[in-house]
């Protein structure tokens, strides 16, 4: 593969890193925000599946002390790259922090119980609860 074409999947890599961060943010935010406000959309069922497992994902690799396979394949394909181009600069600065791993699997570990205690204080709309015939598809 070309320096060119994997420098561009590894940009492309770190933008899909972003957005899984910030949607890790958003949900840690929005979930207890949106149930004080009483947005429905904090209780879908997919969308906080999706969050639990991501932080289960995140979590797990640290406290194994491995880095996240997405870092890991960014730095694969950029394969050093020197100078990277500079939004993948200014994008690795605010992701990537120079602290041992230990505050990131402790860090990742307390986040995950914030999520857990998340479900049991604002549970989501669990699927095998809903009563029989209920739903969106049922307009009266």
């Amino acid at each position: 593969m070309s320096g060119g074409a994997s420098l561009a999947l590894a940009e492309g890599v770190l933008a899909l890193h972003l957005c899984i961060i910030l949607f890790n943010l958003f949900g840690f935010v929005a979930i207890p925000l949106g149930a004080w406000r009483g947005w429905r959309f904090v209780r879908g069922f997919p969308w906080r599946a999706l969050h639990v497992l991501v932080m289960v994902v995140v979590a797990v690799q640290a406290i194994a002390g491995r880095a996240c396979f997405l870092t890991l394949w960014q730095s694969a394909l950029a394969g050093g790259a020197t100078p990277a181009p500079l939004i993948m600069r200014s994008l690795n600065a605010v992701i990537f922090w120079p602290l041992p791993v230990w505050i990131f699997a402790l860090a990742y570990v307390v986040l995950f119980l914030y999520v857990l205690a998340l479900l049991w204080l604002v549970p989501p709309d669990w699927p095998w609860r809903r009563p029989h015939g209920s739903g969106p598809a049922q307009a009266a």
